[in-house]
C-alpha cells in the first residue's frame, strides 16, 4: 500500500508537470506563427487597414476622418432644420355596405306566403318593384271594413234623416289610413274600391333599389309581423373601413382627404374623404377604424374587397432630420453629428412623426446641425467595436489572479478520495 502523503505527492507534481507542458505547448505554438508577446497579429491589421483605413476612434465613441476619407467612404450630410411636414398614412382597408342605404323588407301582419317575385339572394331590385304576394286574414278584415265604410259613407251623405250631419264621420278615410300604415299603396287601395271585393292577397314592394343581400322567406311560408324577409342594400355608393394603427390614429381626423386602390382596379385610383373615426379600438386587432364613402355608380366595388388607402395628414412645422441620417439599434436611435474637423459625435435622438423622407426630431439635436446621412452604419459599427475594445482592456487592467503552483499551493489542492491506483503516472523530469 502506498502511502497517502506519497501518493498526493506524485499528483501534484504530475499536474503541475502537464501545466508547464501546456505553457510551453503555447509559447512554441505563438514562435512559429511569428508572433511574439508584443507583437499585434497580422490579421488584425489588415482587417483594420482595409475596413476603416486608419480611421480613429476617440474614447467618446467619436470617428476622426480626414477630407480625403470622407471621400473615400461616401459620407454625405444634410442639415438638421424646422420644414413642415404633410405626410400620409398608408394602411389597409375592406368595402363595406353604406349602412345608411340597408334597408330591411318586413310585414307589419302576419300571413302566408303565396308567391315569390324576388326569390334568391343577389338579385337587384328597383324601387317599387314586387317582392311577393301575401294572403292574410287581418288583411281581408281591413279590406271589408274598407268597403263597409265607403257604403256607410255614402248613405250618411245621401240620408234625409234629421239630426244626422252628412260626413260627420270619415269612417272611409280611417280605413284607407290603417291599410297605408300596413303598407298597402294607394293604387291598391283604389283597386280594392274600384272591385268593391277584397283581394286574396296582396302584393308588397321593394322600399329601395338595390341589392338582395339576404333573403329569410320561402313560399308558402308562414311569417309574422316584424320578420324580416329581406334585406336590400344600394351599392351605388360603399364604404372602405381602413385600418388605423395606435400610432397613426391621433394623425387621422374626420374631412381628411383619402385616395383608394383596388387589385380589381389596376391603374385607377378612387378619391374620397374620411367621414368618420370610430371612437374604439377592435379587441382583437388593437385598430382604430376610419371610415371613407366612395361613390361606386358603375357596382364594380364589392364589399368584402381588400383596398390601400392612403390618407393625408395635417401640416404642421417641426424640427426634422432626414429619416435615412438615424441609426436604429433596437435600443436606442442614433444620429452622427459633424462636430468640425471631421470630427463624427453619436448623438443619441428621440424621434416622433415620420412624414415621408423627414422625421421629427423631439431631442438630442439642435438646428442648424450636420448630420451624417450616409455610410453612418459603419460609423457606428466602427463605434461600437471601439466601446467594446475599451471594456476589454479595462477588465484586463484589472488582473486576474495567476494560478498558484508554488508548494503550498499544490498543497492545498484537496485530493483525497480519488483513486489513483493502478495509474501510471510519469517523472515530471521524464
Amino acid at each position: 500500500m502506498i502511502p497517502t502523503d506519497r501518493m498526493n505527492r506524485k499528483v501534484r507534481w504530475s499536474l503541475a508537470a502537464v501545466v508547464a507542458t501546456m505553457v510551453a505547448l503555447g509559447v512554441w505554438a505563438l514562435a512559429a506563427n511569428g508572433n511574439g508577446p508584443e507583437e499585434r497579429p497580422a490579421a488584425a491589421d489588415q482587417m483594420a487597414g482595409e475596413d476603416m483605413a486608419g480611421m480613429e476612434m476617440s474614447s467618446d465613441g467619436s470617428a476622426q476622418l480626414t477630407a480625403e476619407q470622407i471621400r473615400q467612404f461616401g459620407v454625405t450630410f444634410a442639415t438638421v432644420e424646422e420644414r413642415t411636414l404633410s405626410g400620409e398614412v398608408r394602411t389597409v382597408g375592406i368595402v363595406n355596405f353604406d349602412e345608411t342605404r340597408v334597408a330591411i323588407v318586413a310585414p307589419k301582419f302576419s300571413g302566408y306566403v303565396e308567391r315569390l317575385h324576388v326569390d334568391f339572394t343577389g338579385q337587384p331590385v328597383r324601387q317599387g318593384q314586387a317582392l311577393l304576394e301575401i294572403y292574410s286574414p287581418e288583411l281581408v278584415a281591413a279590406q271589408q271594413e274598407l268597403l263597409l265604410a265607403r257604403r256607410l259613407q255614402q248613405e250618411l251623405g245621401t240620408s234625409s234623416a234629421p239630426g244626422v250631419p252628412a260626413g260627420a264621420t270619415d269612417l272611409l278615410g280611417a280605413a284607407r289610413r290603417r291599410l297605408r300604415l300596413w303598407d298597402i299603396s294607394e293604387a291598391q287601395i283604389d283597386q280594392i274600391l274600384r272591385s268593391g271585393q277584397p283581394q286574396r292577397t296582396l302584393t308588397l314592394y321593394a322600399p329601395v333599389s338595390g341589392i338582395v343581400i339576404d333573403k329569410n322567406v320561402l313560399a308558402g311560408q308562414a311569417v309574422q309581423a316584424g320578420q324580416p324577409l329581406y334585406t336590400i342594400a344600394d351599392l351605388t355608393e360603399v364604404w372602405v373601413e381602413a385600418e388605423l394603427r395606435q400610432a397613426d390614429a391621433g394623425l387621422v381626423q374626420e374631412g381628411a382627404p383619402a385616395t383608394v386602390d383596388f387589385a380589381a382596379l389596376p391603374g385607377r385610383s378612387l378619391s374620397g374623404r374620411v367621414e368618420y373615426v370610430y371612437p374604439t379600438l377592435q379587441e382583437q386587432a388593437r385598430t382604430l377604424k376610419a371610415r371613407i364613402a366612395v361613390p361606386n355608380p358603375e357596382g364594380r366595388l364589392k364589399p368584402g374587397m381588400y383596398a390601400t388607402v392612403r390618407l393625408g395628414t395635417p401640416e404642421r412645422t417641426a424640427l426634422t432630420v432626414p429619416s435615412q441620417a438615424i441609426v436604429n439599434t433596437g435600443e436606442r436611435r442614433i444620429v452622427f453629428v459633424d462636430m468640425g474637423g471631421g470630427s463624427l459625435m453619436p448623438h443619441e435622438v428621440e424621434i416622433g412623426r415620420i412624414a415621408g423622407d423627414y422625421s421629427e426630431v423631439l431631442a438630442g439635436l439642435e438646428p442648424g446641425q450636420r448630420v451624417v446621412t450616409s455610410a453612418q452604419y459603419l460609423l457606428d459599427s466602427e463605434s461600437n467595436l471601439a466601446e467594446t475594445m475599451k471594456s476589454m482592456i479595462g477588465m484586463g487592467s484589472g488582473g486576474m489572479d495567476p494560478m498558484d503552483m508554488s508548494g503550498e499551493g499544490m498543497e492545498n489542492m484537496d485530493m483525497q478520495g480519488a483513486d489513483m491506483r493502478g495509474m501510471d503516472m510519469p517523472a515530471a523530469g521524464k
